[in-house]
């Protein structure tokens, strides 16, 4: 056989037919080891650099307002721009098992720099936003001594919190990036007893660019530690195989909606995995090009009222966002030829229908749901533009595998057959290698921390599988409301309010009760000039909820619901804010009562109560003691 026909092969394997949930038999019935995947995320990169060279691979936006005004870089120079990051790191000790933290906003340096740990090392993304606290746990955790990070220019508070652990010898090396198309003298850094402080770009200079000088990384071995994006206790970093990232960007680049012309809109952090996996990675095997938003991305008020020019100059194709971005989009007039977008991803959060319905109709653009979480790399189900699955996220990966069960009381698994809810678990190439707990002499030792049964995932989301496969979520399982022993879908409370023309967002929490241990009640955002009142909102989802415990005692109105620093809705403060509101009246009466808190503590609520000198302490530890929750009294000096 020649060489020419060789690869148009090994093409065939490697791009079936992938448009419809009926071709999901068709591609599992050639296994996943004869696609010839590539090895590792770099193998990845050097086969779209080989085979496009020219071809525009990047496409930043210094800003929103600067979107006329991009950096762009081909295949070719983002490869070399890899060579030369990696190899500077490899000077500087870096090695198969070490990590390389990276803390920076999005901009041009960043992603050859992200590509660059993986290869010399691991890569170590970490949220700017996190606590300096934080941030130093999770620098320990990793064992990282490099650190990537954005300069006073790019992120003033990540360069901050960066140098601040440098002088506390915390750290070895700041690689300082510059935002994109910076034009003016970069700024003097200062320097720092015994850390190499200098402009990445400017220190890797001089390094080889043609080929790395290092090991090559292995299928096997580790890519990246994520963080879970939580903002309880120090947030879990999850360990990534580059098999598994390979993996998993090719089963979202088999989509067959999209071709090799396609260019994709990123704006999500790189530090969280939709931005790496979906619109990084993904990208390279058929040699599409991104857009990359400025450093703020979808943060960028100035965005949306760009968006849709954005669209219409670059041609944008495909789009991955959140429900808030498209709520926020599907109110922005359109004054251009949107006509190359059509395919948008959701996912991160439930989408609501009246979110749904006014984007579709405001744009003739489908919303397609995806399901996914860090712990399976990135996305594990997928939907369909011409099949419709009302209520799913979609229907599982290929070879990936996903089962529901319910977890009896000695932790076993028993399988529940189509329509049962239950606990969602994962199989397959993409579940992640467990949870960094440690380092020893042959490097990180990870954990599946009780998430991890022979290779299962437990996701901790509530679902049930229709006849088709699809998976239908219900909420996550710690989410439950438990009502004196009943258990009630916050996402049946949920839906209730969101079916209100007034309501934009909605969440349903437990709040604690004497009685019945927790009682429902719920938190809205309204929409702008919207006049309804809570009261009114209370009755509204008695009549629609399908059962009387399920009605929610309480909802209160909230400028904005809590949300993590990736978008996702935040229960736990909702929950703190309803066992505050909850002890406030319950202690109403009590004299010497100066404040009551409740925070999250480790993934609990914790309420304090302040008592003065004049408070009978026992009368309120008698109170707290009704109910089923943390608390610890404190008494003003």
């Amino acid at each position: 056989m020649t060489e020419t026909r060789r690869d148009a092969a090994a093409e065939d394997l490697l791009w079936p037919r992938y448009a419809g949930p009926e071709d999901l038999a068709a591609i599992e019935s050639v296994p996943l080891e004869a696609r010839g995947l590539p090895e590792s995320t770099y193998a990845l990169l050097v086969r779209a650099a080989t085979r496009w060279p020219e071809r525009n691979a990047l496409t930043v936006l210094p800003e929103a307002a600067r979107w006329r005004e991009p950096l762009r870089r081909s295949y070719a120079e983002l490869l070399a721009d890899v060579h030369r990051y990696a190899n500077l790191l490899h000077e500087l000790g870096v090695r198969r098992g070490d990590a390389v933290a990276i803390i920076a906003p999005n901009c041009a340096e960043l992603i050859p720099a992200t590509l660059a740990a993986q290869l010399a090392g691991i890569a170590a993304p970490i949220n700017g936003g996190l606590s300096r606290d934080h941030i130093a746990k999770l620098l320990g955790r990793s064992g990282a001594r490099i650190v990537i990070v954005a300069g006073p220019e790019l992120a003033a508070d990540s360069w901050a919190s960066a140098r601040e652990l440098a002088v506390r010898g915390r750290v070895d090396a700041l690689l300082v990036l510059r935002p994109t198309t910076a034009a003016d003298q970069a700024p003097e850094l200062p320097a720092i007893a015994g850390v190499r402080v200098g402009y990445l770009d400017r220190l890797a200079g001089e390094q080889e660019s043609s080929r790395f000088v290092g090991k090559l990384p292995a299928a096997s071995d580790l890519a990246a530690l994520f963080h879970t994006g939580g903002t309880t206790g120090v947030p879990k970093l999850a360990a990534h195989r580059h098999s598994g990232e390979v993996a998993n960007a090719w089963m979202i680049a088999a989509n067959s909606l999209l071709d090799e012309d396609s260019v994709v809109f990123a704006a999500l952090p790189l530090f969280h995995v939709n931005a790496l996996v979906v619109t990084l990675l993904a990208p390279m095997f058929r040699g599409q090009s991104v857009v990359w938003a400025g450093p703020l991305g979808y943060r960028d008020f100035t965005l949306y009222g760009e968006f849709w020019n954005i669209v219409a100059h670059y041609g944008i194709a495909a789009m991955s966002a959140v429900p808030t971005v498209y709520a926020v989009l599907a109110r922005c007039p359109i004054g251009a030829d949107i006509s190359s977008l059509r395919y948008a991803m959701v996912g991160a959060s439930p989408l609501p229908l009246a979110v749904r319905e006014n984007f579709q109709a405001h744009t003739g653009v489908t919303l397609l749901e995806g399901y996914g979480l860090t712990e399976a790399t990135c996305a594990s189900a997928r939907s369909f533009p011409d099949a419709p699955r009302p209520g799913a996220v979609g229907q599982r990966m290929p070879y990936q595998r996903v089962e529901i069960v319910r977890i009896t009381g000695d932790g076993s698994w028993v399988k529940l057959p189509a329509g049962e809810t239950g606990v969602l678990v994962i199989g397959g190439p993409t579940v992640f290698a467990g949870y960094v707990t440690g380092r020893d002499e042959h490097g990180h030792i990870t954990d599946g921390l009780g998430t991890l049964v022979d290779g299962w995932l437990d996701t901790g989301d509530l679902a049930h599988l229709d006849e088709d496969g699809f998976i239908h979520l219900h909420g996550r399982a710690k989410d439950l409301i438990i009502r004196g022993g009943h258990n009630i879908d916050p996402a049946t409370i949920e839906d209730a309010l969101l079916a209100h023309p007034r309501v934009a967002a909605a969440g349903a929490v437990g709040r604690p009760d004497v009685h019945a241990g927790e009682v429902p009640v719920a938190y809205v955002a309204l929409s702008a000039d919207a006049d309804v009142t809570e009261s009114e909102l209370v009755e509204w989802a008695a009549e629609r909820v399908h059962e009387r415990a399920a009605a929610p005692k309480t909802v209160t109105v909230l400028d904005a619901l809590p949300v993590t620093d990736v978008g996702k809705p935040y229960k736990l403060g909702l929950r703190a804010d309803a066992t505050r509101r909850e002890l406030l009246e319950a202690l109403a009466e009590t004299a010497g009562v100066r404040g009551i808190t409740a925070e999250v503590v480790d993934g609990a609520i914790v309420a304090t109560v302040e008592l003065d000198r004049s408070a009978v302490e026992q009368e309120v530890e008698t109170v707290l003691g009704r109910y089923a929750i943390a608390w610890k009294v404190v008494v003003a000096q």
